[in-house]
């Protein structure tokens, strides 16, 4: 057989693997697409799902509805969701359970090896704040409070296993803190409890607790961002504070089913950020206290690899179960 011969045999092959990706990805979507949230509706991952799934039956001329698969912490919608075809008609939309539940939970239907990433979308800063009583006005002056003894501090946060409760567990872990959780159902109670004295320090998303801290019946010590929020400008990062250790935010993910082809799943990671990248949904996004990102889908894997391994060593270590 001549070279020639063989390299044309050789590309004909290739071709011939690639072709069924490359007609799904021309003709895609070929229906409606679902996006599944497992969650509740109303809550920020349904609200991020259909605002995002309006503009995508603009952009593609075929209709995205939100399904609401909800019920054990996202894992009876997750386990759904990991049975569903592989070709880009089942989208998900998880925030940081995707990667905490699998160590939260002793079993759960799914494994994150039955999903494949198309983009972290958004990212959601966290604050750390403090009832004006307390004596602190950084979080090294807090630090130093708590290690002195006397009477035994705690910290509210929206509940169990949720990013501000774990960031709270790190910095209590990191730095050797006698704190005691005191979790909620949902953001809005545990600032409250903070205003109303009951549980002095908070960690929590930014919405509920920004015209708070602007009135002066909370202060903020640091956001546990790597960068300051635009919120709140004027408030350290945890690293400017001192802690460069203590990072860590909320986000939320687009992810499909294990299998489903790259042509589709890079052409829905477009759409997606070219969706949220549109100022109306900007505005919404902003007063959810949700950042903006464009994340490929090779990055938001390495993302939650990164995040597997950091949140399973807190929740290890705090002893953290589900409810």
């Amino acid at each position: 057989m001549t070279l020639l011969r063989r390299e044309f045999l050789r590309l004909a092959a290739a071709s011939a693997l690639c072709a069924p990706s490359m007609v799904l990805a021309a003709a895609y979507p070929a229906g409606p697409v679902r996006f599944l949230v497992p969650y509740a509706p109303s809550g920020p991952t349904d609200i991020l799902a259909r605002l995002t799934a309006q503009k995508l039956s603009e952009q593609l001329g075929k209709p995205f509805y939100v399904d609401n698969v909800g019920g054990a912490g996202g894992n009876i919608g997750l386990g759904q969701a990991a049975k569903a075809a592989a070709d880009g008609h089942t989208v998900v939309v998880v925030p940081p359970n995707i990667v905490v539940n699998p160590v939260m939970y002793e079993r759960v239907p799914y494994e994150q090896k039955d999903f494949e990433p198309v983009t972290v979308a958004v990212r959601a800063p966290i604050v750390l704040s403090v009832h004006p009583s307390v004596p602190a006005t950084s979080v090294r002056e807090l630090v130093t409070l708590i290690k002195r003894g006397g009477p035994k501090y705690s910290f509210a946060s929206p509940g169990t296993a949720t990013p501000p409760h774990l960031i709270g567990e790190l910095f209590r872990l990191a730095l050797g803190l006698d704190l005691v959780h005191v979790p909620f159902n949902s953001a809005g109670p545990a600032v409250t409890a903070t205003l109303a004295g009951h549980t002095p320090i908070v960690f929590t998303s930014l919405p509920p607790a920004v015209p708070q801290i602007k009135e002066g019946k909370l202060r903020a010590l640091a956001v546990t961002s790597p960068t300051r929020s635009p919120a709140l400008p004027d408030v350290p990062t945890m690293a400017e504070a001192g802690y460069p250790d203590i990072e860590g935010e909320g986000w939320f993910a687009f992810i499909v089913p294990a299998g489903t082809p790259k042509d589709v799943i890079h052409l829905l990671h477009r759409e997606i950020v070219k969706a949220i990248a549109l100022p109306d949904i900007q505005e919404k996004m902003e007063a959810l206290g949700f950042i903006a990102v464009d994340t490929t889908p090779e990055q938001a894997a390495a993302l939650f690899r990164a995040e597997t391994v950091k949140w399973s060593k807190v929740i290890r270590e705090a002893n953290i179960k589900a409810d």
